[in-house]
């Protein structure tokens, strides 16, 4: 598989407030539950603060320009199911999200956009 291909992609916007929240709380790490209300929306947390298990899928290992580690982005194994085929960017967007993601008090929320996987990129995919 292309090493470059990734499920997962980041706008430059949330770059930048990656960016932020990694000086201000260290190594983080993104959540997707699939839950409803905030529960849908990608949770930023400080890295290893929100327990990963069997039921989650580590979907990338984002590699951000100033940040000195990647960040991980999992979503709930279930949730990936209904959601394999589809290509995730992950944005920032004025409101607030929820009270436990890191960027709440900063009077903005992630959000995924998503599209849906190319031949291409579902084969590679597949193939692994």
């Amino acid at each position: 598989m292309d090493k470059d291909l990734s499920r997962v992609a980041l706008t430059p916007a949330a770059a930048r407030l990656i960016r932020r929240l990694r000086e201000a709380h260290g190594p983080l790490m993104f959540h997707q539950s699939g839950g409803c209300c905030d529960g849908s929306s990608p949770m930023c947390y400080p890295y290893g603060e929100f327990r990963t298990g069997a039921s989650d899928v580590l979907l990338a290992s984002l590699a951000v320009e100033g940040v000195p580690e990647p960040i991980g982005f999992w979503m709930s194994a279930d949730q990936f199911e209904r959601w394999r085929h589809t290509h995730l960017t992950v944005d920032v967007v004025a409101g607030r999200g929820s009270g436990f993601s890191l960027e709440a008090p900063e009077g903005v929320r992630f959000l995924v956009r998503s599209r849906l996987l190319t031949d291409a990129e579902a084969g590679a995919f597949e193939r692994g």
